[in-house]
């Protein structure tokens, strides 16, 4: 089976189509590729900076989302990417011309859209980056976002109406106390 072509798998177009190709898929992994060249976005007279790395695995887990598979649950693009954890790169830049591979695999997901997965960048020398990515997919994006948007109004009338919250460790216990109060006005 031939492989799918990139854009056709990840919500970007044009140039923010960072990857170049998918190698290889199953039902919990994807390894991809990118060749630094000159017209690569984001690539200065040395390379690209390898704080794009990040944005190659995100692009990666986009992808490995994108491509139905017989054994995979209700799988599409992405909605929402969040990393989580330390992105660590054993270089500052990728060096113009260097061939990049790019491995994600699945780890973790939970009916509720939590996932994680464990990245990895290689080049011609071995392993260079790493990284777990903790991806959120909610059933419905339009919902959670109202969602959120509900609770960022209700918020924002605490705020106004003088309605303040606090956490703190009590001393002793060393346990978290919730406390909410309505201000009243200086």
């Amino acid at each position: 089976m031939g492989m799918p072509d990139i854009r056709s798998l990840v919500p970007h177009a044009g140039p923010m189509v960072l990857l170049d190709r998918v190698i290889s898929v199953d039902e919990d992994s994807l390894l991809a590729e990118v060749r630094i060249r000159s017209d690569s976005l984001f690539c200065n007279t040395d390379g690209v900076g390898a704080w794009v790395g990040i944005e190659y695995m995100a692009q990666a887990i986009g992808a490995w989302a994108g491509i139905p598979l017989s054994c995979a649950v209700n799988q599409s693009s992405l909605d929402l990417c969040l990393v989580r954890g330390a992105y660590d790169c054993s270089r500052p830049i990728f060096i113009l011309g260097s061939l990049l591979r790019v491995h994600v695999l699945r780890v973790f997901q939970d009916e509720n859209g939590l996932g994680s997965f464990e990245c990895s960048i290689d080049n011609e020398e071995g392993r260079v980056a790493t990284a777990t990515v903790t991806v959120f997919q909610p059933p419905n994006i339009n919902d959670y976002l109202q969602g959120v948007r509900n609770e960022k109004n209700r918020v924002g009338h605490r705020l106004k109406s003088g309605y303040r919250e606090s956490h703190r460790l009590t001393p002793r216990t060393g346990r978290l106390r919730h406390r909410a109060a309505l201000s009243q006005p200086a």
